[in-house]
């Protein structure tokens, strides 16, 4: 479980965030929502240990996020970024080894049990068949899985992942939602932000909506996710309506006015 009590930070004279409580217990798929310039990228920095909080706390497991060595830290959480532009053609096998590096010694080499670690969870995701294929040369999508495989092999059982869908295109956007989603089935807890309420609707169990460094709503997508809540949000009407994909329902967002 990661949470925060009463969660300040400040840029100098410039307060981000503002006695912000957050909770993500065991399992659960938490979107962040929120527009530019609104301090989810700062919160996420401070649950990963990254930024130090200008006053209130971030707990791991009951236990302040200080208290940790970088290398507990490594096991408890893991970061995905939006984006990775490689510059050296590694293979996809070695860029999913880098997210050992902190589990090793200084000048330990991975070995096989390591590469099977590393093989299992792209396998898991879909891509084993990309191993050695060089990470210049696959797709936006598969790249982002990738990094979803690097970080699983840390064995954190919570994920950080800003905007993971960012760059991709619509049909690589579902696809890497759906693997999200079923890490969490898993027992993972994964905390994503997105641009898109359409994607809290469809995967997130809750929603965490930031304005102006504090929390305009907090709780279950399908209640916190409202059409007041957005036009609070992005500063756009929205109307939110249930339609009928399969033999399922879905709310989804649509803006509108002049």
């Amino acid at each position: 479980m990661i949470e925060t009590d009463r969660l300040c930070f400040s840029y100098g004279r410039l307060p981000v965030l503002r006695d912000v409580d957050f909770r993500a217990p065991e399992g659960v798929l938490v979107s962040v929502l929120g527009p530019n310039g609104v301090g989810k990228t700062t919160f996420f920095r401070c649950l990963l240990g990254f930024l130090k909080p200008s006053s209130g706390k971030v707990l791991i497991n009951k236990k302040d996020v200080s208290e940790y060595s970088k290398r507990q830290l490594s096991m408890q959480v893991a970061y995905i970024p939006q984006s990775y532009n490689p510059v050296f053609n590694h293979s996809v096998l070695d860029c999913v080894l880098m997210g050992l590096t902190s589990s090793m010694g200084l000048f330990e080499q991975p070995g096989k049990i390591q590469e099977e670690k590393a093989l299992y969870a792209l396998d898991g995701l879909g891509i084993a068949d990309l191993a050695h294929r060089g990470s210049m040369k696959i797709s936006g999508g598969e790249r982002q899985l990738m990094l979803i495989a690097r970080a699983l092999v840390q064995d954190a059982k919570i994920l950080i992942m800003d905007e993971p869908t960012a760059n991709l295109d619509y049909g690589n956007s579902f696809h890497v939602m759906q693997k999200i989603s079923r890490l969490r089935e898993n027992g993972y807890t994964i905390i994503f932000s997105s641009h898109n309420p359409d994607q809290a609707l469809r995967w997130a169990d809750r929603v965490f909506a930031l304005k102006d460094g504090k929390v305009l709503a907090d709780g279950p997508s399908e209640s916190a996710v409202d059409e007041d809540i957005l036009k609070k949000l992005y500063s756009v009407d929205v109307a939110v309506n249930t339609v009928r994909a399969g033999d399922s329902r879905y709310k989804v967002c649509t803006p509108f006015g002049e």
